[in-house]
Parts: structure tokens; C-alpha cells; sequence
């Protein structure tokens, strides 16, 4: 692929016919799995591109199918598929959707997972305990994936689980505008960690807003259970945003909401990057003292919302086309770690 070659029509605005020595760039093919089509098609609405058609079946043992109803011939595809509903199942597709591209010629492969599945288990931290976002890295892989674009990944060290390029997006441009946009008295915020492991997460947003931020020390007895909270800073009188990765089933956003208000914060809020809510979430958020509960579209939230008006979303499909844009243009992707696209 020469450098000087014709971007492809429809996502950049230079169409002009290239002279006939050039080689002409591969045109760009974005399909989607079934974990998020609603997200696939702003991606492709913002490029100005059709949605790749494919089908995607079940047998009735529960193995998928899939078949790609276009040719994929030398051109540069995109599979859209999030880690969620149904993880395991949703992440076979998308090893099957990779491996049908990739032998039938495609030029290049790249899986947009704006939710990383398993990224959770990305450390031996006991013993015989698995590194399974490894094991996803290396299906990935084999499976034919040329480049992975993804979103806040848990623990961003789980780009080296990959011998590929791998672009990690920050949602923290996006809840910044969010920030300013909705909090009216965010220039007296404090920005609250619910753990230890997210205080680097927290410093960048408070750093940029110009705030203090706090974090809250937690010690688990098990996992999704939550033994004592310690508040480390100062919040009183000030307005609490609680930042982090992703909320599941909400028990520590919430605990931890009670002993922000306890500390004398005269609102709370939650800001994550990917709103999971399973099991109790829905009902914990309702009965939570939280003025909004804010996730971004990695995962639909379309339902969630309609049960729990707390649940607002902050649509981060144009940072995805836009690296996708950018990706299959030969440009440069770090603008998006610090900005929101126009």
C-alpha cells in the first residue's frame, strides 16, 4: 500500500480521481456483530458508508454461523462487536466473523470491541488462577486479526497480551464535555476513585478540570462484595463525581456514593466508561442517591435506560469512526486520546 494512494470515497473529503499509476487504496467494509448494531450503524452513518451485509445465525445446538454477503476482496474491513449480552457467544461470532473475512481474501482485518471481554482476568492473582484476557488476545490473533481498536480497557498493560497493533481509546475527552456541559457547579468538584486501582484514571480527569480528586480504599471479602470503604481526601461541600471503568453489579458505586453524602458531599454522581449492570444494578441505581448515573455506548443501554432514568449515555460512536477514519487513511489516531472529534 503506497503512501500516496487515493483515500477511499465517502470518508475523507478529497474524491478527486488519482492519476493511473497510483494504487488504489482498498475500500473500507464495516460489519457488525449481533452484541451492538445500533452502534455499528452511527459508525457507519458518521463515515457516510453502507453497513457490510452479513448474516448471523444459530444452529439449534447453539453453535453460530455466519455468512458475509459481499465480497471482502482485498478490501480493509472493520467487525463492530461489543463484549456483552451473552460474552461468550458474542465473542465466538466475532472469531468466526474475523476468520471468514480473512479467508476470503481480505486485506486487512481489524475488530473494533469497544468493550474488551475478560479483560478483568488480566492478572495470576492467586493461585491456578487464569489470565484469560491473554486467552482472548491470542484467539484474536489466530483467528486472523490484523489490528484491535478498543475502548478504557481495564488494565491498559492487556495491549501487550497482543503481538498486533492494538489502539486503546480513552473515553475521558468524551466525559469531560459531559462534565462541563452538565454539572453546572463542576468548577467545585471533587473527582472520586471507588478503588485504588483507578487514582491514575482520576488524577488525568481532575488534572484537566482543575479539581481535587479523592479516592475511596476498599477491602473485598469475595468478589462482587464489598467489606469496609475508607475515604482518602476531602469532599465536603463539594460536588462528588465518582469515575471509573465500569460499573457491573453497582454495589461499590453505591456504597461508595453513601459514604461520599456521610463526608458531607452535597451531590453525587457516577461517571463510567462501560455500564455492564448486571444482576441487582438496575434496582441498587434507582435506590441510590446518585443525580445521574453516566456510561458511555459501549454496551447498549437503550433498555436500562427506560428502567432507570438515573441511566444517561454518552454516545462515543464518533470517536470509533473517527479511528476507524484515521486507521484505514494512514493518519494518526492520538488526537483522540485528549479530544472529542468535531
Amino acid at each position: 500500500m503506497q503512501c500516496n494512494s487515493k483515500p477511499a470515497e465517502g470518508i475523507s473529503g478529497n474524491n478527486h480521481e488519482g492519476k493511473e499509476n497510483k494504487v488504489k487504496m482498498p475500500n473500507i467494509k464495516v460489519f457488525s456483530g449481533t452484541s451492538h448494531p445500533d452502534l455499528a450503524q452511527k459508525i457507519c452513518d458518521r463515515l457516510g458508508i453502507e453497513q457490510g451485509k452479513v448474516v448471523t445465525k444459530k444452529f439449534a445446538n447453539g453453535e453460530c454461523s455466519v455468512e458475509i454477503g459481499e465480497s471482502v476482496r482485498g478490501e480493509d474491513v472493520y467487525i463492530v462487536q461489543s463484549g456483552c449480552k451473552e460474552v461468550n457467544d458474542m465473542l465466538m461470532e466475532l472469531l468466526i466473523m474475523i476468520n471468514a473475512c480473512k479467508i476470503a481474501s481480505a486485506l486487512r482485518v481489524t475488530a473494533v470491541i469497544p468493550c474488551f471481554p475478560y479483560a478483568r482476568q488480566d492478572k495470576k492473582d492467586k493461585s491456578r488462577a487464569p489470565i484469560s484476557a491473554k486467552l482472548v488476545a491470542n484467539m484474536l490473533s489466530t483467528a486472523g486479526a490484523d489490528h484491535i481498536i478498543t475502548m478504557d480497557l481495564h488494565a491498559s498493560q492487556i495491549q501487550g497480551f497482543f503481538d498486533i497493533p492494538v489502539d486503546n481509546l480513552y473515553a475521558e475527552p468524551a466525559v469531560l464535555k459531559w462534565i462541563k456541559e452538565n454539572i453546572p457547579e463542576w468548577r467545585n468538584s471533587t473527582i472520586v476513585s471507588p478503588d485504588a486501582g483507578g487514582a491514575k484514571r482520576v488524577t488525568s480527569i481532575a488534572d484537566r478540570l482543575n479539581v481535587d480528586f479523592a479516592l475511596i480504599h476498599k477491602e473485598r471479602k469475595k468478589a462482587n462484595e464489598v467489606a469496609s470503604m475508607v475515604l482518602v481526601g476531602d469532599v465536603k461541600d463539594k460536588v462528588a463525581i465518582l469515575v471509573d471503568d465500569m460499573a457491573d453489579t453497582c454495589g461499590t458505586v453505591c456504597h461508595a456514593a453513601e459514604k461520599l453524602v456521610e463526608a458531607g458531599a452535597r451531590k453525587a454522581y457516577s461517571v463510567c466508561t462501560h455500564g455492564i449492570f448486571s444482576g441487582p444494578a438496575v434496582t441498587r441505581i434507582n435506590n441510590s442517591i446518585f443525580e445521574a448515573v453516566v456510561v458511555t455506548n459501549t454496551i447498549p443501554q437503550e433498555e436500562r435506560m427506560k428502567l432507570a432514568p438515573k441511566i444517561q449515555s454518552i454516545d462515543i460512536s464518533i470517536m470509533l469512526a473517527e479511528a476507524i477514519r484515521r486507521t484505514h487513511n494512514g493518519e494518526s489516531v492520538s488526537y483522540l486520546f485528549s479530544h472529542v472529534p468535531l
